[in-house]
């Protein structure tokens, strides 16, 4: 039988798919036989390494593999998003992502990947609302104050965020546009960083999520002003919204989870989200969220991915729509991740 050369290469195709998913499922059979990596996009100290620290712990017990936390901090996050998006889809690299994602993706007009696209979500770990907090030698006691302050001295009061395009650089230029204000930008490679620097008075706020300054807060070493969304915080209840401070409408909070590379195969990514949801709606584990200041969430992977493209929508029009401009009048300050 003579076989024309579309039809060998038609049979070559599919013998090379059928080796594909061969391969994919004996992986999945068999994973994991080593240790997996949670990559932190974030320097240490902050939500989303705490987070990952407290499932990887978790995790580690119920996949009987160790699980090392990294972190590759800079670049609002983007750094770490891209290195996992290149990493092998083996199902031994992920990330652990957040709506910082979303917002990037609208701030960063040459990113090396696309968050949609090269990336399986997994599961949403947690929702976390965001905090105004001030260095306490900073003289106000309320957002009346502080915009009053805002409004004398403009540009002189700084705000602190984890990295350019991150939610909170989001969140504190869109005070700046609700409250008619202006501040100084201060971004830095993650949490833990700018907490040392919120603590030492170098910046004199932060809209950071709840997670990293709660201990502060109670220890009277930061003092809250207001949460960033709609409904107060179960975890300082006596902090009013900025909503109810005045700024109607204010509602913008943070969302974690983790992905996987895309190619990894559709029997791990469900697998792990079995394990991990397993994890957060887990008693003990849904307390030591809440004790953190976070909502547990463990939905589904199409759940998170639906997640992922309405906030990406919502998040490139608010931007578009209130001329906010989040790379103008930033201050280049690099701080080392070895920090916090």
């Amino acid at each position: 039988m003579r076989w024309s050369i579309p039809r060998i290469t038609s049979l070559l195709h599919a013998g090379m798919l059928a080796a594909g998913l061969a391969s994919g499922a004996a992986i999945a059979e068999s994973w994991p036989s080593k240790p997996v990596t949670l990559v932190v996009p974030f320097a240490t100290g902050g939500t989303t390494d705490a987070l990952a620290r407290a499932v990887g712990h978790e995790l580690a017990k119920s996949l009987g593999q160790s699980v090392i936390v990294e972190n590759k901090g800079g670049a609002g996050a983007t750094l770490g998003a891209d290195y996992v998006a290149k990493s092998r889809p083996d199902g031994y690299t992920f990330l652990i992502g957040a709506v910082h994602h979303t917002i990037a993706t609208s701030v960063y007009k040459k990113l090396a990947y696309d968050f949609q696209k090269d990336f399986a979500p997994v599961t949403t770990l947690a929702l976390v609302p965001n905090i105004l907090v001030v260095n306490p030698k900073v003289p106000a006691r309320n957002v009346a104050e502080l915009l009053a302050l805002a409004k004398a001295s403009p540009g002189k009061l700084a705000f602190g965020s984890n990295g350019t395009g991150t939610g909170q650089h989001l969140i504190g230029a869109q005070f700046e546009r609700m409250a008619g204000v202006q501040m100084l930008h201060v971004p830095y490679k993650g949490s833990g960083p700018l907490t040392i620097d919120l603590l030492g008075g170098q910046v004199d706020m932060s809209f950071d999520t709840i997670t990293p300054v709660l201990s502060h807060i109670k220890g009277e070493k930061l003092r809250p002003l207001a949460v960033t969304t709609l409904k107060r915080s179960p975890a300082l209840p006596d902090v009013p919204t900025l909503d109810e401070a005045g700024l109607k409408g204010f509602d913008m909070g943070t969302w974690f989870g983790v992905l996987a590379p895309a190619a990894t195969p559709q029997e791990i990514v469900m697998g792990l989200n079995a394990e991990i949801v397993k994890i957060v709606k887990s008693p003990d584990f849904r307390k030591k969220l809440e004790e953190m200041g976070a909502e547990p969430i463990g939905d589904t992977s199409a759940e998170m991915a639906a997640r992922i493209k309405e906030d990406t929508e919502r998040f490139a029009q608010l931007i578009k729509d209130a001329g906010i401009d989040l790379q103008e009048a930033v201050i280049s300050v690099e701080k080392s991740d070895s920090r916090g």
